[in-house]
């Protein structure tokens, strides 16, 4: 599996990263990334990449990000748990 290491403000962003025999298939982030965000994932991955994908739809600034990513996140994983629950009864 290919190791790599995310800048704290690009790993802050990604919900999720899928591996396929080893390789990094999928990125999956609250919101679309940026094409500078993608390109510097790319470069660190060091290989061509287009598998990105994104929960939510509207793009947002880093300030509306960092002003509400805690809310963003407990909403959104909390919404998950409730899921799960709903599922398991």
């Amino acid at each position: 599996m290919i190791e790599f290491i995310l800048p704290e403000h690009l790993k802050d962003k990604i919900y999720e990263i899928r591996y396929l025999s080893d390789d990094v298939s999928k990125i999956v982030s609250y919101f679309p990334l940026t094409i500078s965000e993608k390109d510097e994932i790319i470069s660190i991955l060091d290989l061509p990449f287009d598998g990105f994908f994104s929960i939510f739809s509207d793009s947002i600034t880093d300030e509306q990000w960092n002003k509400t990513k805690q809310q963003i996140k407990k909403r959104f994983n909390d919404e998950l748990f409730d899921i799960d629950e709903k599922h398991s009864l």
